[in-house]
């Protein structure tokens, strides 16, 4: 089978999925460890019998609705290639805008050596792309599983940065004696009986690290309330959250006494992350 025969029957194969040409590039150009360009110039290269039988099980993979970030086990953030699985959840483009607002908020105060901390931080992604843009910062990225603190471990390594580190921790258990000029979380936050938990690529994810509570709000709550103690003076505090919860976090965070809490939206333009400083 050719390149452009293989892409052909991979694209009526996942008919009336989300996006079929993308995700049969994707997933043809890792078996081939080529760039998808290697996939237009030389569209009549022929896979071997392996390639072929590894491209077909993908594809049957997908069209039962697998994330494509799980079948070739990497994402794609920031600037990082990071390590995926299904211990975790796929980084998203909407938690990039978490990103920005640490790094707008450092870079306006001028702070460098920056102690910052990243709850529940599965693949790693928030954390090492604030270490990656922050390298005189030390950064701290904990969560519940063990699997996903190997996993950051192995992200940071794979992409060369010295200055973050991995704990098991349930919040803030393994974390007494520490405080952090910044908090950083993107904790569960989707309602128990959301139905979008029955949609897409979430199916296939952790719900540990998707639900929490009837409203959503059960970690946020019990970050906000216990972030205090683990925060410098005039810290920043820093969520992603679902895109009808802006109103009920900022809330939550001007009633235990944080200031300048601000919502931001993402680039669907939905309320995505809300922050504030604990003078």
């Amino acid at each position: 089978m050719r390149i452009d025969e293989a892409l052909s029957w991979a694209i009526k194969q996942l008919e009336g999925g989300e996006s079929p040409s993308v995700d049969a590039k994707v997933i043809l150009a890792n078996i081939l460890e080529k760039s998808q360009t290697f996939l237009f110039t030389w569209p009549d290269k022929t896979l071997d019998a392996l390639q072929t039988n590894q491209f077909k099980d993908a594809i049957a993979r997908r069209r039962q609705g697998e994330p494509v970030a799980y079948i070739v086990g990497k994402r794609d953030f920031w600037t990082l290639s990071l390590f995926t699985s299904s211990h975790t959840l796929i980084p998203r483009p909407d938690t990039e805008v978490l990103v920005e607002q640490v790094l707008n908020w450092a870079n306006e105060n001028e702070r460098k050596n920056l102690a910052i901390c990243d709850l529940g931080t599965g693949t790693g992604a928030i954390a090492l792309a604030l270490a990656s843009e922050l390298p005189q910062a030390s950064v701290t990225g904990v969560d519940f599983q063990t699997e996903a603190v190997k996993l950051a471990t192995r992200n940071a390594q794979a992409n060369g940065i010295s200055n973050a580190r991995f704990l098991q921790s349930d919040w803030f258990h393994s974390l007494k004696d520490h405080t952090f000029d910044i908090i950083v979380s993107n904790p569960p936050y989707i309602e128990e009986t959301s139905p979008y938990l029955n949609e897409g690529d979430v199916r296939f994810e952790p719900k540990t690290a998707l639900t929490s509570g009837l409203d959503g709000l059960n970690d946020i709550k019990h970050i906000i309330n216990a972030a205090p103690q683990f925060l410098n003076k005039g810290a920043l505090l820093a969520f992603e959250h679902g895109f009808n919860q802006g109103d009920a976090v900022r809330n939550l965070l001007l009633a235990s006494g944080f200031t300048a809490v601000k919502t931001v939206r993402d680039y669907g333009d939905n309320d995505r992350v809300t922050v504030g400083l604990w003078e």
